[in-house]
Order: structure tokens, then C-alpha cells, then sequence
């Protein structure tokens, strides 16, 4: 693909859309409302897109889009191009966040990128093939991530208030919602916010770990553990020969001192050569590097393309785009 060529890139999530309109050396960045999950995902990216064109005086040909939680069906370049409807856009680029995150924190350098906020995907790069480990969202997955943080927190608060765990300050940040606990089940069983509530938890995990909470303490090794556990688990299914994996973790999660410790602790236990990296960039910075991915790479296997005139490809198979939460 010409590098020349103007790109209109999206880094999309719940929380908001962030795009990068690049054309050469030029490029503007905009944020959007984030992704409604109860409506028709290609209608909202399409429809950013025909805003951001609307305004933008720099030639855009190609579209390239990362998207939190896309699922195989949805995962339709063709579909998108065709509701973008507007004849300067040439090419159309779609795939699963994790894959632009891994862009923008690795580039094209091979090892594993794990991603942990509310929810968390690790995805690993080989020499010829790409696996994902977890991903499946908090209701079945998402072990190590801000929402199974607060989980692990609310249920040490309700064991300390039984008596059947010991006692821990969680319990009076959990008052601080529900100063009845005895109710705390109902109003989170009934209340629409359910999962950022539970996972605002996390952050008071890692500040009472901090100061000593031997309970935070303990829920955060083992997130760390988890963390770790799914990182050696796609490099294991990635490595062809002994060799050494640069490890890049980002996201929320990983603020956490104690638990980034306990995570590069059980890494350097492991049975990998694993150097742990700050990222390159960000996934607005991987969705660029999506619309030049070579045909050639690990990960082109993980998107959907498609050309004005032809016929869409897509790359992702049908059990390899999962649930991010």
C-alpha cells in the first residue's frame, strides 16, 4: 500500500472513538462518543467517518479501523465501506482492537502485548502465527482485569461481613455505596452501570495493596499471576523454536506497583526468555500502522479488507475475534 496515501484512522472503544485523520506529514486527531453496544456497529463507524470527511481538507482514501469487542460477524469490511458510501474512500481495513494495540505498542516486532483495563485480550506474535488468550468478557473471562479485580474485592467484603474471611479496609470503601451491605447485591444486580461499578473497585485494590491491606495485597499477586498466566499461554502457542519475546503491558490495570511486580515476578519465573518494554505508541498509532500492514504479516490474518470494485477479504476466521469486555 502507497504510504502516500491519506488515511482516516479509529481507535474504537465503549468509552469513546478516538480517530487520526494522516495524509503525508499533516494529521488531526478527534474524539467521539464511544461505541452503543446495542446498536448496529458499522452504522456508528460509518457515520464518523462521514463527519470526520465533511471537515477534513486532506485526501483520504483509505479507512482503518481497531474495535473494542468485535465479533466475527460484525468484522465485515465490505459492509463498512458500503455504508461509508463515499466514493474517495478506496479501501477499508477492520479489525479487532487487540491487533491495533499490539500495532501501536510493538509494531511489526514479534512477543505478546497484554491489555488490561475493565476487561482485558492478550494477543502474541510469532514468526508465522498470532494467538489470543482470554478476551471473553466478565460474565466468562477477563481474569487478571479491573473487573475481575473488583469482583475478587466485593467478595472479600461480603466474606468479612459474614465472618467467614478476614477483615479488610475494602469494607469500608464498599460502604461508601452501600452503607446497608446487606443490600449492595440488589443494587448491583439492579443497576444498569453494574460492571463500571465493580470495576471502579480495582482502583481501591491497588491503593490499599499499597498501604499495606493484606487482603488488596493478596487479590493483587494473584491478578498479576493471572496476567502472567495468559501471556506465557499465547507465547506458548506461538513459539517455533527457543527464543527471546519482548512483552509489552498496558492499560489501566498496570498502574498498579504491586501488581505489575507480581506480574513480571511469575514472568521471570517462567520457562520464556521475556523482556518486559514500554510500548511505542498507543492504539490510535496502531490503527495507522493497520492500513500498511504487509500481506505478508502474522496479523494479516486477523483482518478484514476490502476494495472498492472487489470482493472483501476477510482474514478473521470465525472463533478467532472474542469478546474484549
Amino acid at each position: 500500500m502507497s504510504e502516500t496515501r491519506g488515511v482516516l484512522a479509529i481507535d474504537a472503544g465503549q468509552t469513546g472513538i478516538k480517530v487520526r485523520v494522516q495524509a503525508g506529514a499533516a494529521a488531526r486527531d478527534e474524539v467521539f462518543p464511544g461505541i452503543r453496544t446495542h446498536e448496529p456497529l458499522l452504522a456508528q463507524l460509518a457515520a464518523v467517518v462521514r463527519t470526520v470527511l465533511a471537515r477534513s481538507p486532506l485526501d483520504i482514501s483509505v479507512v482503518a479501523a481497531g474495535v473494542s469487542g468485535l465479533t466475527a460477524l460484525e468484522a465485515d469490511a465490505g459492509g463498512l465501506l458500503a455504508a461509508i458510501g463515499d466514493p474517495r474512500i478506496r479501501e477499508v481495513v477492520l479489525t479487532h482492537d487487540s491487533t491495533t494495540s499490539y500495532l501501536g505498542a510493538m509494531g511489526d516486532e514479534r512477543g505478546a502485548v497484554v491489555a488490561a483495563g475493565t476487561g482485558v485480550v492478550t494477543l502474541a506474535v510469532g514468526a508465522s502465527t498470532t494467538a489470543r488468550v482470554d478476551g471473553w468478557g466478565y460474565l466468562m473471562g477477563d481474569a487478571g482485569s479491573g473487573y475481575w479485580i473488583g469482583r475478587e474485592a466485593l467478595d472479600a467484603v461480603m466474606r468479612a461481613f459474614d465472618g467467614r474471611g478476614a477483615p479488610t479496609a475494602l469494607t469500608d470503601v464498599a460502604r461508601l455505596h452501600w452503607p446497608d451491605l446487606t443490600q449492595a447485591y440488589i443494587a448491583l444486580q439492579t443497576g444498569d452501570d453494574r460492571v463500571r461499578t465493580i470495576a471502579s473497585f480495582a482502583e481501591d485494590v491497588a491503593r490499599l495493596a499499597g498501604e499495606g491491606d493484606a487482603v488488596c495485597r493478596f487479590i493483587t499477586v494473584r491478578a498479576g499471576g493471572e496476567l502472567a498466566h495468559s501471556v506465557e499461554t499465547a507465547l506458548r502457542r506461538v513459539r517455533e523454536a527457543d527464543e527471546a519475546f519482548d512483552v509489552c503491558a498496558i492499560g489501566g490495570v498496570f498502574r498498579s506497583p504491586q501488581l505489575r511486580e507480581a506480574f513480571a515476578s511469575h514472568l521471570a519465573a517462567s520457562e520464556f526468555d521475556i523482556t518486559l518494554v514500554e510500548p511505542l505508541g498507543h492504539g490510535i498509532d496502531g490503527a495507522v500502522a493497520l492500513a500498511h500492514l504487509p500481506s505478508g504479516h502474522p496479523l494479516a490474518g486477523t483482518v478484514s479488507s476490502a476494495r472498492a470494485g472487489d470482493h472483501a477479504t476477510l482474514g478473521i476466521p470465525s472463533s478467532g475475534v472474542r469478546e474484549a469486555g
